[in-house]
């Protein structure tokens, strides 16, 4: 992906886009300050040079049922990378992991899980996590409250990009 210069037009298309991603493009060129076809164009540039990852609708877990959500420290016997990989692999079958991060220090994985209750969660965790192949301990964090979630990351209008 060819990578672009940020102008100030650029970061301010990401960071309306990133709050809002359903605005038209009028909208969006209007915010801007450009006319709609180069709005567009840089719309498109930005997707191709993999500034914009794609576009989804935040659901909320705990309307669809899902009321219990568990950060889980995931350590492993052999940190060799086709191991590391290979966890990887395997975490992305599983539709309750909705975040897998590769950490440094005393864990190798922290997941983001969401179940339905408690007791789905320790299904989870003893018939799928636990019995995987290389993983030699869990840690889990029930998550009590969510006090912020932003995606993305914080993007300055006038800053040198």
């Amino acid at each position: 992906m060819p990578r672009i210069k940020l102008d100030k037009i650029d970061r301010q298309i990401l960071r309306d886009l990133q709050e809002s991603g359903r605005m038209t493009n009028v909208e969006l060129a209007a915010r801007a300050g450009i006319s709609a076809p180069p709005c567009l164009r840089r719309v498109r540039a930005l997707e191709e040079a993999g500034y914009i990852n794609g576009y989804h609708a935040d659901l909320n877990p705990e309307m669809l049922g899902f009321g219990v959500t568990v950060f889980a420290q995931v350590g492993l016997a052999s940190q060799a990378e086709a191991d590391l990989v290979a966890f990887e692999t395997l975490v992305r079958d599983w539709p309750l992991v909705r975040e897998c991060h590769m950490l440094a220090g005393e864990a190798d994985f922290l997941l983001k899980v969401v179940a339905r209750d408690w007791d789905a969660y320790n299904r989870f965790l003893t018939l799928e996590l636990t019995s995987a192949p290389n993983v030699s301990h869990v840690k889990s964090a029930l998550a009590i409250r969510r006090s912020k979630q932003v995606s993305g990351a914080p993007i300055e209008a006038d800053e040198d990009g």
